[in-house]
């Protein structure tokens, strides 16, 4: 694994943690007072800041895949918006959004996407690793939610405490979704059917579960990156870089395969462009 060539995408989260460490302790002292209140993204990232990631190189097929699932995307979300306009019903939302989502590979397709996987962990290094597990740890919803901090810090109170709300909706309700598909159709995760890709997780016998079709990660970057990209079109370019890492580190520990990656980034386009659209919040 090589430094990634290009770092400007990792400016956000890199700024943040460069903070004083006064700022930083002061931050930490309030959070103690409060009690149950849990730490925000902020904190939780300077606490523990980003490693070395990987490199354009190894993303490179995986942000050209993001890029053309968006297309299909958009195209479907005009269906939805033909026949609602932008009025709001998540509930609704959600259902048709399970519809527009394909049952996923037959099992041989499936099982070849496995062996990719199991090729990839092959590679692994300790570098490589370290890079994964901070992703997988922060991709769901800290590093989206520093970004968005980074954005506020520029524009009306009122608009941020909007944006704010309507990201969280978006993670929350790309969270349901995936859910609902992933208990329809139990697909097990790549360590699942091949414990010795994560002995780390220490499966029980018989175990089915956890199912990775789609990718809750993958589902979340997908609304996010339509949202911060939309709401910062200079920024798009970082966005998608660092939701490209997100999902490549998802493989690279067997957490999914391919298509668990497509199929939520399916889901999380069409909950970005849903909320993008949607009048109130």
């Amino acid at each position: 694994m090589n430094r990634p060539s290009r770092l400007k995408w990792q400016y956000p989260v890199i700024a943040v943690v460069a903070t004083g460490a006064v700022g930083f302790g002061l931050m930490h002292a309030s959070a103690a007072t409060v009690g149950a209140k849990k730490p925000g993204a902020t904190a939780l990232i300077k606490k523990n800041p980003p490693p070395a990631l990987f490199s354009d190189a190894d993303v490179a097929a995986l942000a050209k895949q993001r890029q053309a699932q968006k297309s299909t995307a958009d195209a479907l979300f005009t269906q939805w918006k033909k026949a609602h306009g932008s009025r709001r019903n998540d509930r609704a939302f959600a259902a048709w959004a399970e519809k527009q989502v394909p049952a996923p590979p037959a099992k041989a397709a499936r099982t070849a996407e496995l062996h990719q996987v199991q090729k990839l962990a092959k590679t692994r290094t300790a570098a490589g690793k370290k890079a994964a597990t901070w992703l997988e740890l922060h991709g769901k919803k800290d590093i989206w939610q520093l970004y968005l901090h980074d954005q506020r810090e520029l524009i009306p109170q009122s608009q941020g405490a909007a944006e704010k709300a309507r990201l969280k909706t978006a993670l929350k309700l790309a969270k349901t979704i995936t859910d609902q598909l992933a208990t329809r159709d139990k697909q097990p995760a790549p360590y699942v059917l091949d414990p010795s890709l994560r002995p780390d997780k220490h499966l029980k016998a018989g175990q089915k579960g956890p199912y990775s079709y789609p990718s809750r990660h993958a589902a979340k970057a997908g609304a996010a990156v339509t949202l911060l990209s939309a709401w910062a079109p200079h920024r798009a370019e970082d966005y998608q870089a660092m939701a490209a890492q997100i999902v490549y580190s998802r493989l690279y520990m067997a957490g999914h395969v391919n298509s668990d990656i497509t199929a939520g980034t399916l889901v999380g386009d069409l909950v970005g462009d849903y909320l993008l659209n949607a009048a109130g919040n």
